[in-house]
């Protein structure tokens, strides 16, 4: 019998960080447990001013777009965006609210000073340098498809995230509809794929669940310390993560105090995070994917059963992750004892799915396609109680 290792994980927004601790326990022989979660992490003392690195565009504020503005990922880029000393809304989106002002949809952003909503038939992208896209999946491709080829673009739906456009027809049940501009995407798992991202003009967001998962089992397949079959994640999320439409399932009275599981074996992440740890292990990787939906508004938890390979210790997956991440912002490994929890929403704006997992993310892969230092307009103090 062997010891089982576990990892714990933490998205946000001063931090946005991957955290993880080291627990012993007896289990079955050689199968190993990596928790991923959500947590509050005290910030560091330094300095929270962000100064654009020399290469960065400093002359004038950056116009950004931002499609879809009134789900939660849009309100969650606007409400990051006001602490960003270089990018400004110019532009804003939402069919469904076209002529209302933001404030009359998310009350909590009043103090802004945002342009009205408008239809996207109506807006003139030639105002604009940059775009955040946040539209419902399925309805990005062809808006994106007749944007000028100018704009650096970063889409938060799941349209551009399957380079394999038949995969992308049988998880999504329609056909890929921008075909040629597929070929030009780069996934966008920052602390992966950092250096293609910056050359980018189109970048993927990764979904919520699948940079939970990716960001521990990455390293530790590169390294071939896991096998890559029998990967076994339980993954746990808050209500938000289903988006701001009105869904029975997510009635107060249908999710208050229990849990569901859904999307069970065929859940459309499954592809995305498949196809991310095979770019890595240079082989097919299977994984067997249950999310669950937790009576909560935000939050993120991913437990990941994997087998070591043959002559691996726990001690070389934890030490793996450690210097995977060391030098990382946003991803940070736990010292041995400390324990994440969902239920820390001791301050409701700092929690994943929506941060680390979506829009936060976002920002700091903009950051990155821009030029500025990728924690631009992310570092934030967490507020308790």
């Amino acid at each position: 019998m062997t010891g089982a290792s576990t990892f714990s994980s933490c998205f946000f927004e001063r931090g946005c960080c991957f955290k993880g601790e080291r627990k012993i326990r007896v289990v079955d022989k050689r199968v190993k447990r990596l928790t991923l979660g959500s947590h509050v992490a005290s910030p560091s003392s330094r300095s929270f001013r962000v100064l654009a690195s020399s290469s960065a565009q400093t002359e004038k504020d950056i116009r950004i777009g931002l499609l879809g503005a009134s789900g939660y990922t849009g309100a969650e880029v606007v409400r990051l965006l006001a602490n960003h000393p270089h990018f400004r809304v110019t532009l804003m989106t939402a069919d469904r609210k076209a002529g209302q002002s933001m404030e009359s949809v998310f009350p909590h952003l009043r103090a802004q000073k945002l342009p009205r909503l408008i239809s996207v038939k109506d807006a003139d992208f030639s105002t604009v340098d940059a775009v955040f896209c946040c539209l419902p999946h399925g309805t990005t491709q062809e808006i994106i498809m007749g944007l000028p080829t100018s704009l650096k673009i970063v889409d938060l739906s799941a349209d551009f995230r399957l380079r394999d456009i038949s995969e992308y027809e049988e998880w999504y049940g329609q056909p890929h509809k921008a075909v040629e501009l597929q070929k030009e995407v780069v996934y966008g798992l920052t602390e992966i794929l950092r250096e293609d991202i910056k050359k980018a003009r189109l970048v993927a967001n990764p979904g919520c669940y699948p940079t939970s998962i990716q960001l521990p089992l990455v390293p530790l397949i590169k390294a071939n310390l896991i096998k890559h079959e029998n990967i076994i994640i339980d993954a746990k999320s808050g209500v938000s993560g289903a988006g701001r439409g009105a869904k029975e399932a997510n009635l107060y009275s249908e999710i208050a105090e229990g849990i569901s599981s859904y999307g069970v074996t065929r859940h459309r992440h499954v592809p995305e995070i498949e196809q991310g740890l095979a770019d890595v292990a240079q082989s097919k990787v299977t994984v067997s994917f249950t999310p669950h939906l937790m009576p909560m508004i935000r939050g993120m938890q991913s437990t990941i059963y994997v087998e070591m390979a043959p002559g691996v210790r726990t001690e070389d997956l934890y030490q793996q992750l450690r210097t995977s991440y060391e030098d990382e912002e946003f991803v940070k490994v736990l010292d041995e004892g400390v324990v994440p929890r969902t239920p820390t929403l001791e301050d409701p704006t700092i929690i994943d799915n929506l941060v680390k997992g979506a829009s936060g993310q976002a920002l700091q892969n903009l950051n990155i396609m821009l030029g500025y230092p990728e924690t631009t307009g992310l570092l934030h103090q967490p507020v308790f109680p």
